[in-house]
């Protein structure tokens, strides 16, 4: 029996190993950013996808087929940052910075405030860019970032807290934190 696999490497793979009598029940690949094109090719029999839960900023930037934004999963991982400065119209000073957020796949989205983009960061502040047309920040303003890659985010972490209608749930203690193996 030969098994047909759309033109790629785990296909040829997949097939290369049919004519030699090997079975291969399990393929296993894909990730959160490309599981609906390795689910559409028939190959995979199994799909890693482990970051869609949390839908970082940098998954968010993917496209869907069409182009658009990928939008099969929402953000669920959220940093909360604080106003500190206002020093100028277009610039307010938030309390989250590198040792707050990941930055090694791009910054934060400012997810309460859309007129603002997170600019530049320091160890422990961040300079958000403010549309003045539609600011709507102000000093001592609670803001959720939107981490630009949640797993090194995560890790700076020792807790989640768990929260449902702007209500504190839970705390679910991080337990690899800080583990050295």
């Amino acid at each position: 029996m030969s098994l047909h696999y759309p033109d790629d490497q785990a296909g040829r793979t997949g097939d290369l190993l049919a004519r030699h009598g090997i079975e291969c029940p399990t393929v296993t690949g894909a990730g959160t950013g490309s599981f609906e094109f390795e689910a559409a090719s028939g190959v995979y029999t199994e799909l890693q996808c482990g970051s869609y839960i949390f839908m970082d900023a940098d998954y968010g930037r993917n496209r869907d087929r069409d182009g658009g934004p990928f939008a099969t999963f929402e953000p669920s991982l959220f940093v909360w940052a604080t106003v500190m400065s206002r020093p100028a119209e277009d610039r307010a000073i938030v309390d989250a910075g590198l040792k707050a957020l990941a930055f090694d796949s791009g910054p934060p989205l400012v997810c309460d405030e859309p007129a603002a983009t997170y600019e530049r960061a320091s160890d422990e502040h961040g300079r958000l860019a403010v549309s003045a047309a539609t600011n709507r920040l102000g000093l001592g303003d609670k803001i959720r970032l939107i981490p630009g890659h949640c797993d090194p985010t995560v890790n700076l972490y020792d807790w989640y807290v768990r929260v449902r209608a702007n209500r504190v749930e839970q705390l679910w203690p991080i337990t690899a934190r800080g583990a050295v193996y």
